[in-house]
């Protein structure tokens, strides 16, 4: 009241200061927000046994609820490498909700009854190169190559190849999710992605 009062003296033979009543401060205008939307990605490699699994689990805990991730393989292999689960493990990256993870076809995701993915992730070169299923909704595409983890040895290299191959995905999966998503064309977030994979590779 007082101030209102201060503000109706000093506007008095001021007539451009003059005003119908007291300011509303108590209701301001309100503020727009953007809806936040959840994106479904699919990460593929040939035998769905790592890369894609190490994938798979980092877009579901980085993206924190907006990307719900999967993983499929052109030829699955049938089995999770010990050493996938043991990295992830090893970082605090949980396998997301309650399932078992499982090198699966990609068969499994190309039916009436799968999920629509918004982007599909191949991170090598065997998958980005076969011919892929019809997709449900049609997902923009991008290659992330990883090297392949498969026949690294001896063990200590092994587990040097994993550290890498998951501190590669995990540096661009973050990269990727600091961009708008939500309000950016389909067309824009694949040339961010790619060029997110080539600066990487520099």
């Amino acid at each position: 009241m007082l101030r209102d009062g201060l503000f109706l003296m000093l506007a008095r033979g001021r007539p451009d200061c003059r005003t119908e009543g007291p300011a509303n401060f108590a209701n301001p205008l309100p503020r727009k927000t953007v809806t936040m939307k959840t994106f479904n990605v699919l990460v593929l490699c040939t035998h769905n046994s790592a890369r894609s699994i190490l994938g798979e689990a980092l877009f579901n805990h980085l993206g924190q609820g907006r990307i719900h991730a999967f993983s499929a393989g052109s030829q699955p292999s049938g089995e999770v490498d010990p050493l996938a689960l043991a990295t992830l493990a090893a970082h605090g990256v949980p396998w997301p909700g309650t399932g078992v993870p499982r090198s699966k076809s990609w068969d499994e995701f190309a039916g009436p009854a799968a999920p629509r993915f918004d982007f599909l992730f191949t991170v090598c070169a065997g998958a980005a190169g076969e011919a892929c299923p019809v997709w449900p909704g049609h997902p923009a595409t991008v290659h992330w190559g990883i090297p392949d983890l498969a026949q690294v040895e001896p063990p200590a290299a092994r587990r040097a190849a994993f550290e890498a191959a998951y501190s590669q995905l995990a540096r661009r999966i973050a990269a990727f999710l600091k961009f708008p998503l939500e309000t950016m064309s389909t067309a824009a977030i694949v040339a961010a992605a790619q060029e997110i994979h080539e600066r990487a590779g520099q």
